[in-house]
């Protein structure tokens, strides 16, 4: 078992430094035109590069060991994995009809780990000749795949930043990369055999393949994602909007541009139409942000009724273009058709989204879930959030009648779904295992009034959101967002914080950098936070009565 343990640790780090490149390799497939591919003297590429593997080291030195102490303190497997990880040892065997009926979702993490362990076998099979297969499937080695899942996606995010931002330099996406990787819901659950890890790795990396234009290999990723979480098919539809909506904008530019030289014709001849003109004044031309000093800059200011372009504006002038291009985009964007009518035929064939545990996870209209997610980000995120009061409070002033009619339905919408659409799951009331536990019983339900107490803070968490997001883009990108973010989190009965990550990700990686002091104290948030649930987890554990075995603490 010693020799297993230092072999693994071997492979962590040399699976941490060269799976990276490969997944590098295949998505960054740039085509000439990409400017950030290579400079004159290749000095561009060198850096990413250099950026990649500083990310890929850091973020090694702190996945390697922890997963070691976890494993030395947590031998056997824990909450959840008690039915993940026997079911990925049935795999292991070469036994593919054994399901476990507790589990409810696809097996994509089982054959994740089958194809990792599987890599591993050759140089453990030498080092011990009497092993098979089957037996290297120890708990340490298949937690490791989340591990080194973890260490690949800190490189996707980094290669995010650099494609969303493209002034921004190496050194600071290097760094927020490294301080992303640290957030403390994704990190704990890296070190445990959960589905989450590799479900927001398939996610981003759909994401990114998407936005460097290979729509084939997003939608094959997409395809991917739902193996591990159902509910990664609304993130595939998200990235495939986005990817329309992309193509629709730079074809407005194309048009906006060749056609500059009719316009001022047609201007001078009186036929100027309100469409053409909507070229160069609506927002469908693409927002990119752009980086100076840390600080996110767009030519659009504070988002505002008088300097952004209405919401039936952009719809009308999205599906006029969408009809003009109908053929393109639906050669363009078929793959992803495809994924979708597979995951429909599925969810009739199965009679079901969720496999297993069908009564405990049944579809609910649970709203709450989103003032629970705003509430969650901002405090991920404080620093950042707290600057935007000020900007939120310039907004109401410059603007009274608006923002205190926004104000007045959001604060209807919060009571309306804190008081009937708030949901207390059995397992949440009867777990004590897990931090929603207590701050259910504690904060929410302390007493009568403070779940209503809570929805002004809501309420400013989503505000604060919204404004930001609305700095860099367009309003329909940002409508696309909200609802598919509901969709993934409203269906959910159960608050599990561990359901925020994807969308947190995608909030944070278009949201603008923060300053070199809020990082500092972001990172620092994350290192406390880390530390503690990882002492409590580790260092405290406890009993229960009514049942044998050490609990633990648990997000």
């Amino acid at each position: 078992m010693c020799r297993l343990t230092k072999l693994s640790t071997i492979s962590n780090l040399v699976a941490g430094l060269v799976l990276p490149n490969a997944v590098d390799y295949l998505l960054s497939c740039r085509s000439s035109t990409d400017p950030r591919s290579y400079d004159s003297g290749g000095e561009l590429s060198t850096q990413s590069q250099m950026g990649r593997l500083t990310v890929v080291t850091v973020v090694s030195l702190w996945v390697v060991p922890m997963l070691i102490m976890v494993n030395w303190f947590v031998r056997d497997p824990y909450m959840d994995e008690i039915f993940h990880i026997p079911q990925a040892q049935h795999y292991c065997r070469g036994d593919f009809w054994t399901w476990d009926p507790m589990i409810t979702t696809p097996p994509g993490l089982y054959y994740l780990s089958l194809a990792y362990v599987a890599s591993l076998f050759p140089a453990m099979w030498f080092a011990e000749t009497s092993m098979t297969l089957s037996s290297i499937c120890s708990t340490s080695i298949i937690r490791s795949t989340n591990a080194v899942v973890a260490i690949i996606c800190s490189v996707i995010i980094y290669d995010l930043l650099i494609q969303l931002r493209p002034n921004l330099g190496e050194k600071r996406a290097t760094t927020y990369a490294i301080v992303l990787a640290l957030y403390p819901l994704h990190w704990f659950f890296t070190f445990l055999y959960y589905t989450d890890v590799a479900s927001l790795t398939a996610v981003l990396a759909m994401y990114l393949a998407s936005i460097k234009r290979h729509y084939w290999l997003s939608a094959t990723l997409g395809a991917i994602a739902t193996l591990f979480r159902q509910t990664n098919i609304i993130w595939m539809l998200f990235v495939a909007l986005d990817g329309v909506i992309t193509c629709i904008e730079d074809s407005c530019e194309n048009d906006s541009l060749s056609g500059s030289k009719h316009k001022i014709m047609l201007k001078d001849n009186g036929l100027q139409t309100h469409y053409m003109s909507s070229l160069t004044s609506s927002g469908l031309r693409k927002r990119r942000m752009h980086s100076y000093n840390g600080q996110e800059s767009t030519s659009e200011g504070i988002s505002s009724p008088h300097n952004s372009p209405g919401f039936l504006d952009e719809i009308l002038d999205v599906t006029f273009k969408l009809w003009s291009l109908k053929w393109e985009l639906s050669i363009a964007f078929f793959p992803f058709a495809l994924v979708l009518l597979a995951f429909v035929a599925f969810v009739i064939w199965n009679g079901s989204i969720v496999l297993g545990a069908k009564d405990a996870h049944a579809v609910s209209l649970h709203f709450a879930q989103m003032l629970y997610f705003g509430l969650c980000s901002v405090a991920a995120l404080v620093p950042v959030h707290l600057e935007q009061a000020a900007t939120l409070f310039q907004s109401f002033r410059m603007h009274k009648i608006i923002r205190s009619s926004q104000l007045m339905v959001a604060l209807l919408f919060g009571f309306f779904a804190v008081h009937f659409f708030s949901i207390a799951h059995p397992y949440l009331l009867a777990d004590n295992r897990h931090y929603t536990f207590y701050i259910w019983r504690r904060v929410i339900q302390v007493h009568w009034t403070t779940k209503y107490l809570l929805i002004p803070l809501y309420i400013y968490s989503w505000f604060s959101i919204v404004s930001i997001l609305r700095k860099n883009h367009r309003t329909i990108w940002v409508f696309s967002y909200v609802v598919a973010t509901a969709l993934v989190l409203v269906p959910a009965p159960l608050i599990e914080f561990r359901y925020y990550t994807i969308p947190f990700y995608l909030l944070v990686l278009h949201s603008p950098i923060p300053k070199t002091c809020n990082l500092r104290l972001i990172w620092s948030l994350y290192v406390v936070v880390n530390i503690f649930t990882m002492y409590l987890f580790l260092l405290q554990p406890f009993h229960w009565a009514h049942e044998p075995g050490v609990q633990r603490f648990i997000w």
